[in-house]
């Protein structure tokens, strides 16, 4: 049975989320249906690099496909997006050894969070805006020691599907971009909301809330402060998924940019 990859975007605000559920718009259920009708196979198989929450989108989601026939990529990817809705599009496919799997064979994932400083007409979708002032070295300062092997217990909730909240961050950036902190993590995989609390708690510094020594705490002892500061999912994106003899991520840029300069009198 052939297999493909699938590189796909999707704008996440109406869905409930990346994995199938019942009676729920999830963008796998829509991919699926769309599969369906393109190529006529009743129980195709598509399994992602990993699940999406309520709200986040993706730049790059990556998928593999196995249906039992077999079609020209492009042929395929087009006749799925005259399916799709609109915020579904596929990137890309590419034919791939049937022993690919796009969770099991990731080595790093990377998110995307955009936070504004102020209040847009266009971008809201896309952002989490904080009225307060952040001191943006602070926040540097505090996700230092978030970066390495620990454990996130203190960031996630119990998932049934997660055997270890143990995760090795690999590195995570802030970027002034304007109007925009751009705030990006990577690491080996990431349990269930942890970069969305991540977020949250590092805007809680910002704000003088906390401290960098707070950080620490959480992780040398469980805690229910970062649950209670989650950032929203609206501005979350999974940027990447990177897989063997792959290039990691390039410079850290806005996906949502906010009009300035000569725009406002």
């Amino acid at each position: 049975m052939p297999r493909y990859r699938l590189a796909i975007e999707y704008a996440g605000t109406r869905y409930s989320g990346w994995q199938v559920q019942k009676n729920a718009r999830t963008v796998q259920g829509e991919l699926l249906r769309a599969v369906r009708e393109a190529t006529g196979v009743a129980a195709p198989d598509l399994q992602g690099s990993g699940r999406t929450d309520a709200g986040v989108h993706a730049l790059q989601q990556v998928a593999h496909l196995d249906v039992p026939k077999t079609i020209a990529p492009e042929l395929l990817r087009r006749l799925v997006n005259d399916v799709l809705p609109a915020d579904i599009n596929v990137l890309r496919i590419e034919p791939v050894p049937h022993r690919f799997h796009a969770r099991h064979d990731a080595v790093s994932r990377s998110y995307l969070y955009q936070v504004t400083r102020r209040r847009t007409a266009f971008a809201k979708p896309f952002v989490w805006w904080v009225k307060d002032d952040l001191d943006v070295r602070a926040m540097r300062e505090a996700a230092g020691a978030l970066v390495g092997m620990h454990d996130f217990r203190s960031f996630t909730d119990s998932d049934p599907d997660e055997i270890s909240t143990l995760v090795q961050l690999g590195s995570l950036e802030l970027k002034e971009d304007g109007d925009l902190i751009l705030v990006r993590v990577t690491g080996s995989h990431f349990v269930w909301k942890m970069v969305r609390r991540i977020v949250g708690v590092l805007v809680e510094v910002g704000r003088g809330r906390l401290t960098a020594d707070d950080v620490e705490r959480f992780l040398e002892a469980a805690s229910p402060i970062p649950a209670k500061v989650t950032a929203p999912a609206s501005g979350l994106f999974l940027e990447r998924v990177v897989y063997p003899g792959e290039q990691a991520v390039g410079p850290l840029v806005a996906i949502t940019p906010l009009a300035r300069g000569p725009y406002f009198l």
